[in-house]
């Protein structure tokens, strides 16, 4: 139906669109500057925190595995209610805005507290971590998926959106290479509670910036409009979104890859390269492009779109794969594989929320109800499920294949499941991915979306 109104609404819809109001430069890499604040303080827990309750605060190693499997469970549950929040939210700032101002000083100082376990009894510990996890997980949820739908209301423009997202990518691996790299030094020099009060003032101030720099534009409430969407009414309008169906899809496979490549990368170095020392090599090797990939990035959108630069990457992942798979045991062909994978993985890492945001149209369009807190917080649970999955794989097929931490050997059953979730598992996840991106059409369809919303709106006023 769609595909028969373009050329009969091309030229239309282009002035329409000619008339969107862009943001700056200077506003989008405000934008992007939450980025760093928000995943800085995510890889920091990511990387470091389950070190520091079994090896500072002297947690025992189950109850932390416990502690973070109940923590992934309530994060996923909190994503669906918050976004219902910010589509219900009315405010002088707008409906994500002023989550920023709100929630960014506690998510700073529930950080500290974190990393400050009291020398109190091994119990009152274990309460301890469970309380100021859970606290950290809400107030977490209460800045990223606001922070995530801002992306969705600052523009309607999909270029603008496109390169905030580039920009926000940037300060994500740049906070990911900071945090890796500098975590450890300086955790030794000033202590973990002092880095985490750096860490948290760093978070506050990023987002603070990101509060006053960036308007909302495409909102129910930036439009003058006052009524509310219910969750109901938020969650019917999901299911008329087939795009958004797609692209959570999308998320769920895309972090599952991310997290099995990361998380099985180690064993991969230890048991089939045969150095442990190898897996710092393996993440400059795939970071490292990535981060430099970032700025060329916004040129290439506008002229191929995120949809086909999605499908390349994924095309490109999977040639990786096989790149690695010609010489498992060989260091240079994993390296080479990995920093392909690396570059395959950009359009997804870069592009990926501008395109769950794009849905927040069609989903109007579709339905006649905007919801971009539940498309953002719909995709952010996919975006979970697949990372949890990803792990779980690891777990299940070392225990599968009777793997033995600490051991001497393994057997051939363990080897033969590191190379399936370093190599084979992978490789089926991306060409999940790429089939779904031949499904995600709404780039082509988007113009004659757009132009329909904005013929809605002048006719309501």
């Amino acid at each position: 139906m769609l595909a028969k109104q373009l050329k009969h609404d091309f030229v239309n819809s282009k002035n329409i669109i000619a008339e969107v109001e862009k943001p700056g430069k200077s506003e989008m890499w405000s934008y992007g500057l939450g980025s760093f604040g928000i995943f800085s303080v995510w890889t920091l827990l990511g990387a470091f925190l389950t070190f520091y309750y079994t090896d500072v605060a002297g947690l025992a190693a189950t109850s932390v595995g416990t502690l973070m499997l109940v923590a992934r469970l309530f994060d996923g549950i909190t994503d669906f209610g918050m976004g219902s929040l910010v589509d219900m939210t009315k405010s002088k700032h707008g409906k994500a805005r002023p989550w920023l101002l709100w929630m960014s000083f506690p998510l700073g100082a529930t950080t500290i507290l974190l990393f400050s376990v009291p020398n109190i009894s091994d119990s009152g510990k274990i309460i301890y971590a469970y309380a100021t996890y859970l606290i950290f997980i809400l107030l977490y949820t209460a800045v990223s998926i606001p922070y995530k739908t801002l992306l969705g209301v600052m523009t309607q423009d999909q270029n603008s959106r496109s390169q905030a997202n580039v920009y926000a990518g940037i300060f994500i691996m740049t906070g990911t290479l900071v945090v890796m790299t500098l975590t450890q030094p300086l955790a030794a020099a000033i202590g973990w509670t002092m880095l985490a009060v750096l860490y948290g003032l760093i978070t506050v101030v990023a987002l603070y910036v990101t509060f006053r720099k960036v308007k909302e534009r495409s909102s129910s409430y930036a439009n003058g409009q006052i009524e509310k969407v219910s969750a109901k009414q938020g969650f019917i309008a999901l299911t008329k979104n087939k795009y958004w169906l797609i692209i959570t899809v999308y998320c769920i496979a895309f972090y599952a890859t991310t997290a099995l490549t990361q998380g099985a990368a180690l064993y991969y170095s230890q048991w089939v390269l045969g150095n442990l020392a190898y897996f710092p090599l393996y993440g400059l090797a795939v970071s490292l492009p990535m981060l430099l990939g970032m700025f060329f990035l916004t040129p290439l959108v506008k002229r191929f779109g995120k949809r086909n630069l999605a499908i390349f990457g994924s095309l490109l992942y999977i040639v990786a794969q096989l790149v690695k798979m010609t010489d498992p045991t060989s260091l240079t062909v994993f390296l080479t594989g990995s920093a392909l994978a690396g570059i395959g993985a950009i359009p997804a890492i870069a592009l990926l929320f501008a395109m769950i945001n794009d849905t927040v149209e069609y989903g109007e369009y579709k339905s006649g109800v905007r919801t971009e807190g539940l498309v953002n917080s719909g995709a952010s649970f996919g975006i979970k499920v697949g990372t949890g999955l990803g792990l779980a794989l690891i777990g299940w097929l070392l225990g599968f294949g009777g793997y033995v931490g600490g051991a001497a050997e393994q057997s051939a059953l363990s080897i033969q499941m590191i190379l399936a979730l370093n190599l084979y598992i992978p490789l089926g996840l991306a060409v999940l991915q790429l089939i779904l991106m031949f499904l995600f059409k709404l780039d082509k369809e988007y113009p004659v979306v757009l132009a329909e919303l904005q013929k809605r709106k002048v006719m309501k006023m």
